[in-house]
């Protein structure tokens, strides 16, 4: 139940915890994956990274970055990591849902992922139409998925996404 999930921004003391839920979850070939290599190119959004704990333990955390697809700004969303003993426990819908709405508030317009659409679709993600919208790297087109923070944002997609450097 996530009533016993507390959302909180993450902070720089959180990153030894996360790194170990990402390798619990995901295993060393994750950074190999194509999503990996566009957050490579620029570091997540401080400002949109959002971590949860059950009481002092870190069970979850989730990383929005800046990116382009072609000349259209928008964020990426991911890693969305989640304690492998507290799946299916609502606490990634949860954070997911919190990193949208502070992506809303702050005027973006835009956010990709790569993911299942049954998960992520009653979040308002949705399949980009295939062929329009490619990674650094091999994906699946069917897991590429968009969720407009502002109606008709991905109208017309179109290009590579890349990483793009948050300017100060």
């Amino acid at each position: 139940m996530t009533s016993n999930l507390q959302i909180r921004s993450e902070k720089p003391e959180d990153q030894s915890a996360i790194d170990a839920l990402l390798s619990a979850a995901f295993g060393p070939g994750a950074l190999a994956r194509a999503a990996f290599r566009v957050r490579e190119q620029a570091p997540h959004d401080s400002d949109l990274a959002f971590t949860g704990f059950c009481g002092d333990r870190l069970v979850a955390s989730v990383r929005l970055t800046p990116i382009s697809i072609g000349t259209t700004p928008g964020l990426l969303l991911g890693p969305l990591v989640v304690d492998p003993a507290h799946t299916k426990s609502g606490y990634g819908r949860a954070l997911v849902s919190h990193a949208l709405n502070a992506a809303r508030a702050q005027g973006h317009r835009l956010v990709i992922l790569v993911g299942d659409a049954p998960y992520y679709g009653p979040l308002g993600f949705a399949a980009i139409p295939g062929g329009s919208v490619t990674m650094p790297g091999p994906v699946d087109p069917a897991r590429l998925l968009a969720a407009e923070l502002v109606p008709g944002a991905a109208a017309g997609l179109a290009g590579q996404i890349q990483g793009v450097r948050k300017s100060d």
